[in-house]
């Protein structure tokens, strides 16, 4: 018998079943996409903060596997979306900060919802899944713009934050807010009959300043138990000069410092935490009670880290750790294992990649990232490959299980070795025993450094000053 079926085999008569990814790609899996804005790694599952709660995050954790080393493609906004949603790198695109508009280098026929939307799914989607002021594009069978209330700080609240940090607790209830609203519009999508497979991307806005939410969740978190994050006072003075420029510590720490408000910045951020988490629970409920929950990807991701005073520094834009580094989770029906870590440093221009793989799409050529497919079945595969954050041009950092190695456009380097340095304190870039270390990481470095597209503002002001300069001169 084995031999008849052997004969048949090499005969093309009878054909192997598939396994692994292959078996999401006969099955057409839907994919529930759930990025979240501004997250950085404060969550349960990582263990970063201890006061962080996210029990509903840490759910969809214990249902797949989860990255302890996932990182942005770059620490702010636009340019990390607009990589993660077509496929390349800022050095690629020239699309470098929250000013520079993509849609000059970047074809709206290119991006992930596109690319689905090709390949015969409905594409749905609701809430942040681009940038503010560059938009979504309309490559969607539909998409949901969310609504809310007028946000009133609660009269508790002595003011709106220190300086450019906003928080306030609100007067606000939960389903004033957009995020709220989004999720309502994917439990909605979730509970339809769907004849062809669905991209859903359901996009959250907080944990994105201002950290203000319904008071409720601020008053989970007392202001007298709270805990600052781990730093060391003077941790810059072995930064380079352009890292420092990067910190700006005479900018948002020194105010935050003489405000005494430090703590509360922090109540604000882990309550502003809480409130994404639940609603993250709203929709894996929906979910787990859809007909669609046997035959559905999830991959949830943040589209950078976070400095809470880390280093002197506040916000995203910037090379180190809580910059960089966010929440990554998939769960995939008949490949994840259930509730593992992955130690393997990944970034998020894997994702495009890997939901091509998962679902038998064919990976357009313009894609550059990595296929984590292996690593989605075997959280401890072999992994060689460094994740790698950009911010502006020619300033690179890299991420490998033991090591980070920052290099800036002026040749200035930072390395720090984390299984002894965890918070990045000690700089040992100048140490030569570790020479070859770097030189194994500038292997890794871009090998196309496009020049940063025009910021955005400022060309729109030098077009109403052309205008304005012609208009008078018409009138002279």
């Amino acid at each position: 018998m084995k031999s008849i079926l052997l004969l048949l085999i090499s005969l093309g008569l009878l054909a192997l079943p598939p396994c692994g990814p292959a078996i999401a790609q006969t099955q057409r899996s839907n994919v529930l996409f759930i990025p979240i804005d501004d997250l950085n790694h404060w969550v349960g599952h990582l263990g970063r903060h201890p006061q962080a709660r996210t029990p509903h995050i840490d759910r969809l954790a214990a249902m797949g596997v989860s990255f302890n080393k996932a990182y942005c493609a770059a620490p702010a906004c636009n340019p990390s979306r607009i990589a993660l949603m077509s496929g390349m790198r800022p050095s690629t695109t020239g699309c470098y900060d929250n000013s520079q508009d993509w849609r000059p280098t970047v074809s709206e026929e290119t991006v992930l919802n596109k690319t689905f939307l090709d390949a015969g799914y409905n594409s749905f989607g609701t809430g942040k899944i681009y940038h503010g002021s560059y938009g979504n594009t309309d490559k969607w069978t539909e998409f949901h713009k969310t609504s809310s209330g007028s946000m009133t700080r609660h009269p508790s609240a002595p003011n709106d934050g220190v300086g450019g940090i906003k928080f306030c607790p609100l007067a606000n209830r939960d389903n004033d807010m957009p995020d709220y609203d989004a999720v309502s519009y994917g439990i909605e999508v979730l509970n339809r009959k769907h004849d062809k497979p669905f991209f859903l991307a359901v996009g959250l806005v907080k944990p994105h300043m201002p950290f203000s939410v319904p008071k409720k969740w601020f008053d989970q978190f007392p202001l007298e138990t709270i805990q600052l994050p781990t730093h060391r006072d003077g941790d810059l003075s072995d930064v380079p000069a352009a890292g420092v420029r990067m910190a700006k510590p005479e900018g948002d720490h020194a105010a935050m410092l003489r405000s005494g408000r430090w703590k509360e910045a922090v109540q604000a951020y882990l309550a502003t935490i809480a409130f994404c988490d639940a609603q993250v629970g709203r929709l894996l409920d929906a979910f787990e009670q859809s007909a669609y929950r046997d035959n559905t990807i999830i991959c949830l991701w943040s589209d950078h880290g976070w400095s809470l005073g880390e280093k002197e520094h506040w916000r995203k834009f910037a090379l180190w750790e809580e910059p960089t580094r966010a929440v990554f989770i998939w769960k995939v029906p008949g490949l994840t294992p259930a509730g593992v870590q992955s130690p393997r440093p990944v970034d998020f221009m894997s994702i495009y990649p890997t939901l091509c793989a998962l679902t038998g799409i064919k990976k357009p050529d313009h894609v550059e990232g990595l296929d984590i497919s292996s690593l989605l079945k075997d959280p401890n595969a072999t992994w060689d490959v460094p994740a790698l954050t950009t911010f502006h041009k020619d300033n690179h950092s890299f991420r490998s299980e033991q090591w980070r190695y920052i290099r800036y456009a002026d040749g200035s380097e930072e390395l720090y070795d984390h299984s002894t340095d965890p918070y990045e304190w000690t700089n040992v870039a100048a140490d030569p025993r570790h020479s070859g270390i770097k030189a194994e990481f500038a292997r890794h470095f871009p090998s196309v450094n496009t020049p940063e597209l025009p910021n955005a503002k400022n060309k729109t002001n030098a077009k109403k000053a052309s205008r304005q300069a012609t208009k008078a001169k018409r009138q002279e």
